[in-house]
Order: C-alpha cells, then sequence, then structure tokens
C-alpha cells in the first residue's frame, strides 16, 4: 500500500460530494486498506464560483471559478487529491499540479426539463419561452435553433434549478444527463438532447482527479484507477477547446468518441447570440487523438474570423 491515509477535496455542493464518494468508493475497492474507517477524508470547500448566485460567471472571470480553492488545497499540502467534474476545469492547470485520473466517463449528453412534461423537444417548447440557463453554450445553441425564446439567468445547484422550473419561475432549463443520474435525478428530464441538436460542453460527464505532480504516492496510487479510454476523449477535447482558448466565456461544444481504433471529434463554436454557427468533425488514430481535436480547432478557428467572441455578455 502506498500511502493510508487520503484527503480528497471538493466543492460542497450534492452533486460534487455525489462524485468524491464515487472516488472514495473506486479507491477503497481498488486497495483495500483504504476501505477502513477514516481512511479516506473528504475536505468539502466553497469556491468562488459557488458564492456567485447572480450574474453571469462570465463576467466573474470564467473558468477557475470552481477550482482555485480547491487547487489551493492542493498547492499548500492541505488536501492530497481534488475531485473535479472536467467541464469546470481550465485547460492550463496551476504550476505542480497534474490531473493523473479519469473515471469512466457517464452520458455527456444535455437533458431539457420542462415545466410541461409534454415538451419533449426543443421545437415543443412553447412560443417566446421563459429558460433558464447560465451556460452561455446552451444559450447561443438554444437561440440558433429558437431565436423566440426568452433566456435568463439561472443558477444554483442541481436541485434548485429543478425546484424553479418545477414551480413554474422558468419553462424550462437545462442540466447535464450525467449530473441527474449520479444523484438519482435523471427521471426528472423531460427529454434528451441528441449531441446533432446541442453538442455537449467540452469534457461534459467526465470526473477527474487531481494531485500534485511531486508526491509519488498519490500519482501511483491514482494510476491504478485511470479509465484509458475517457483519459484520450477528455485530452482530446481539452486541446480542443485550449487552441480556441475556450472558457465559459465563449460558446463552444466538443466531444470525442472512440469506436474500436478510431476516435471521432466534433467541434462546433456559436456567436453568443445564436446567429452564426461553424462545426467541424474529423477522424483519426488513437494515438493522435490530440492532434485531431486540434485540426478540428484549427479549422473552426480559420472559418470564424476576427472577433467572432467578442460579444460575450
Amino acid at each position: 500500500m502506498m500511502t493510508d491515509k487520503i484527503r480528497i477535496a471538493t466543492r460542497g455542493s450534492p452533486l460534487a460530494l455525489a462524485q468524491a464518494n464515487m472516488v472514495r468508493d473506486i479507491l477503497a475497492a481498488a486497495h483495500p486498506a483504504l476501505a477502513k474507517d477514516g481512511a479516506i477524508e473528504i475536505l468539502p470547500m466553497r469556491t468562488t464560483g459557488d458564492k456567485i448566485q447572480v450574474g453571469s460567471l462570465a463576467s466573474a472571470g470564467g473558468k477557475g471559478l470552481f477550482t482555485k480553492e480547491i487547487e489551493d488545497a492542493l498547492l499548500d499540502n492541505s488536501a492530497d487529491i481534488a475531485v473535479h467534474s472536467m467541464k469546470d476545469v481550465p485547460t492550463v492547470l496551476p504550476e505542480g499540479l497534474a490531473l493523473k485520473a479519469l473515471l469512466p466517463r457517464e452520458d455527456p449528453r444535455d437533458a431539457l426539463i420542462a415545466h410541461d412534461d409534454t415538451v419533449k423537444s426543443l421545437a415543443d417548447l412553447p412560443i417566446g419561452a421563459s429558460v433558464g440557463t447560465a451556460s452561455l453554450r446552451r444559450k447561443a445553441l438554444l437561440l440558433s435553433a429558437r431565436p423566440d425564446v426568452q433566456i435568463d439567468i439561472l443558477r444554483g445547484n442541481v436541485q434548485t434549478r429543478l425546484d424553479k422550473v418545477k414551480a413554474g419561475e422558468f419553462d424550462a432549463t437545462f442540466l447535464a444527463v450525467a449530473g441527474l443520474k449520479r444523484l438519482g435525478l435523471f427521471d426528472r428530464a423531460t427529454a434528451i438532447i441528441d449531441p446533432d441538436e446541442m453538442l455537449p460542453a467540452v469534457c461534459q460527464g467526465a470526473i477527474g482527479i487531481e494531485c500534485r505532480e511531486d508526491d509519488a504516492s498519490i500519482c501511483d496510487l491514482l494510476a491504478t484507477i485511470n479509465h484509458a479510454e475517457t483519459e484520450i476523449r477528455t485530452h482530446t477535447e481539452r486541446a480542443f477547446l485550449a487552441l480556441l482558448d475556450g472558457s465559459c466565456r465563449t460558446p463552444i461544444g466538443g466531444l470525442a468518441t472512440i469506436t474500436g481504433s478510431t476516435l471521432s471529434f466534433r467541434g462546433l463554436i456559436v456567436r453568443p447570440d445564436g446567429s452564426e454557427v461553424h462545426a467541424a468533425q474529423r477522424d483519426g488514430k488513437l494515438d493522435a487523438a490530440i492532434e485531431t481535436g486540434i485540426a478540428v480547432g484549427e479549422d473552426l478557428r480559420s472559418r470564424a474570423g476576427p472577433g467572432f467572441f467578442d460579444d460575450f455578455s
């Protein structure tokens, strides 16, 4: 056994805690010495992103708002590993930290949650429907398909957003299928949106585990639970995002899938008002997965031209 005590830093939301508990259980199953009481401690933290409950994340600084305090805990050695929803993790990590394990990826698609449960697609939303979301990607893609809808910012944890739609404060919202499943709330989804209609956020549905690069024992431990296919897909999508300098400020979607020895990657960029969408897809070999993601990013960047993302309000 490489270590007999692990401290897990995580956000304190119900979904984040569910994901941290998943990591705890996987580690305990893979290493029985960690199954004893007190061997794994979960440290919930309130991040800057959790504290911001009004306004857009883009205006507050974008990605990193949900990871900074957690990564600080790694850097000051008050935690050993950090558990993240990978869609929240910036493409550039703080010096000295690294992602050393990815769990098997859950369904990456978006779910539509409507007040009227007869609404089974974007087309079914009533004319001028009130839709709540804090995601610029979801907002832009929805406006592209349904420019008549009214979109307002809706933030808070999963249950909060579900409750506001149920109460009729909004006609609909969107949530990640993965989060609903992990919380046992998948039955609240009114419809599952096909990626051809709403391409997911980069790395949506993937859970990543971060640690200090110089902590050899923890790095070795995490290597034993890493899921190779998810790692390839995640690195491909993050390479695409990095090339576009993507953040919460830019409406970008991307999804890598693997069939046999072939990786397929589809990416898109959208003007924030939904008026212009560019999409591209490319297939490649698994050992050139990152290059495939970069190639799609270069294609889209060349098509977008300067100023494409200037208006992200």
